[in-house]
């Protein structure tokens, strides 16, 4: 009796010691990441105080953040390094940013790119600077012909080329436009299929997917491996609706390819931050969704 109390506490010191940092009060329970537009009022509130908005989301568990707000070189008023530094004291990833410098008018009917390459050189030193893994195109909108969004998917290689030198990975964030059809084909579908798994994945965001009305896991059963990433997203907090099948998104995630996962909310019931504990309690609480993803 006496071996098997000092063995109990024995694992209970483990667990504590392998959960407790000086940085963080809460012990990460799943890979659950955030995109900060999801509670862009309270860090504008805040004045972009990033660090009190990291150690917010690490209270409730997040383990990873998406940023929305890259400009001038800096990320919410923050170089990359100070960025990186506030979101590393409460133990948070900088995983991603939702980033992007599309074709103007000129240069979508060239074909010529040269001009904006040039910005995205700068944008993927910055964002590597950050810590960033991903970068993620979050819309270009529907464009007018097959041959334009050709000309877009072309574009999407070259940036993805450049990050993977970089040691970044590239991606495209999808809306519900891109569920219906530019001439005849299906325009998520048409930039699955003329950009280069090499260079480009695509981030799905399995709300505006059904809202779309095309189901997250057909997608994934016609395109495997081509999600690295997902946009866990409801009408308000997540699982509130019953509405977008999380249970066989997540069922399904492995053939998808998913790598991380992000929540974003549009809109809650309460504040901002109550949207961001609502959401993350329902997927850390979920049976079905497991701790990490590909590793």
């Amino acid at each position: 009796m006496k071996i098997n109390i000092l063995a109990g506490l024995m694992l209970i010191g483990a667990i504590f010691a392998s959960c407790s940092t000086p940085s963080k009060t809460v012990c990460n329970k799943k890979d659950i990441a955030v995109q900060l537009y999801s509670i862009r009022d309270t860090i504008a509130r805040s004045g972009n105080n990033m660090e009190s908005i990291f150690k917010s989301l690490s209270e409730m568990g997040y383990n990873g953040f998406e940023a929305a707000s890259y400009g001038g070189g800096k990320f919410y008023g923050k170089t990359p390094a100070e960025f990186k530094a506030a979101a590393e004291k409460y133990g948070i990833k900088v995983l991603s940013s939702h980033t992007n410098r599309n074709l103007n008018a000129a240069e979508l009917a060239s074909g010529d790119f040269t001009e904006a390459l040039k910005w995205w050189e700068q944008a993927i030193a910055d964002h590597k600077a950050a810590g960033m893994k991903y970068i993620v195109n979050p819309s270009v909108g529907r464009p007018g012909s097959l041959k334009d969004l050709k000309t877009i998917c072309n574009f999407f290689n070259e940036i993805g080329k450049m990050c993977n030198a970089a040691g970044l990975k590239y991606g495209y964030h999808n809306h519900a436009y891109e569920m219906e059809k530019v001439e005849d084909r299906v325009m998520l579908e048409y930039m699955i299929e003329n950009t280069d798994p090499e260079n480009v994945f695509f981030e799905l965001d399995v709300y505006w997917s059904v809202i779309g009305r095309k189901s997250p896991v057909e997608l994934f059963n016609k395109y495997p491996g081509r999600f690295t990433l997902l946009h866990i997203k409801d009408h308000r907090e997540v699982g509130q609706s019953g509405m977008v099948g999380f249970d066989a998104i997540f069922a399904n995630i492995e053939k998808a390819g998913v790598k991380d996962i992000i929540v974003e909310i549009e809109g809650c019931k309460g504040t901002t931050m109550d949207g961001a504990k609502a959401s993350i309690d329902y997927l850390l609480n979920a049976a079905f969704v497991p701790a990490s993803y590909g590793k």
